[in-house]
């Protein structure tokens, strides 16, 4: 079974750039969108059917920001939109969907750039967070959690780390929270696979950025640790057009 996620920065801009042409070509079982920047009643009618998945869409108060959009080849068990924070749903940055072997969590989580008050909101979000996936796994469900996770967890998930110490998205404080992550027993997929840097899934569209690598990754796919066994792959494709993002995947034994 192949997942995907990936931050399209606006899903009727990415539309009219072969989304779906896309889609079709790379075929997930399940794919996860974050910062959709939609509501359900201002897409196109081809993003909601005739493409052969079920579809489900998060979004935020605040029109043409956040949002989240799963799409599924199975229709799945169950399926929640946001954490029931309302600090936090209100925004449209969570949806969980329920499949036979696996919960999943597609999320947009918070940037901390703008302010100290939305630095905080993010910090906050990885503690509310956390305990709701660790009462899953601990319930005897396995869980798979991806989306934007707008942190690079160590130097060598970005291009300059030196430069980006005091920046929001490799601040110590918000490492520091992914560190806790792990010490909880989350893995990192990507790096079950791929232990050796200059793989980034983000790169700014300033100064030439994408076209000389000089990137961050900050798109993940996190699994309890008791489901690392079923991940078979992991993988960044960069050479995935159209967005700030590029798209990331696993591959999973069903």
């Amino acid at each position: 079974m192949k997942l995907i996620s990936w931050n399209v920065n606006g899903i009727r801009a990415i539309n009219k750039k072969g989304f779906l042409e896309w889609l079709k070509d790379a075929d997930p079982d399940i794919l996860c969108l974050q910062e959709t920047k939609a509501h359900v009643d201002q897409l196109p009618g081809e993003l909601l059917e005739g493409h052969g998945y079920y579809n489900y869409w998060h979004s935020g108060e605040r029109k043409g920001y956040s949002g989240v959009a799963t799409y599924c080849k199975e229709e799945p068990f169950y399926v929640q939109e946001g954490l029931g924070v309302d600090i936090y749903d209100r925004e449209g940055r969570v949806l969980i969907t329920e499949h036979p072997n696996f919960l999943l969590y597609n999320i947009y989580f918070p940037n901390g750039q703008r302010d100290h008050e939305r630095l905080q909101y993010k910090l906050d979000f990885y503690d509310e967070l956390l305990p709701i996936i660790n009462e899953q796994v601990e319930s005897g469900n396995n869980v798979i959690v991806t989306g934007d996770w707008n942190t690079a967890h160590h130097p060598i998930d970005l291009a300059r780390p030196k430069e980006n110490i005091k920046t929001s998205g490799f601040m110590p404080i918000e490492r520091q929270r992914l560190d806790t992550y792990v010490e909880n027993g989350w893995v990192d997929t990507f790096r079950l696979f791929h232990p050796k840097g200059d793989r980034y899934s983000w790169w700014t569209y300033r100064f030439g950025a994408r076209e000389r690598n000089v990137g961050w990754r900050i798109d993940y796919f996190f699994v309890n640790e008791g489901y690392t066994d079923q991940v078979l792959d992991a993988d960044i494709h960069d050479e995935v057009m159209g967005s700030d993002h590029c798209p990331v995947s696993i591959e999973i034994s069903e």
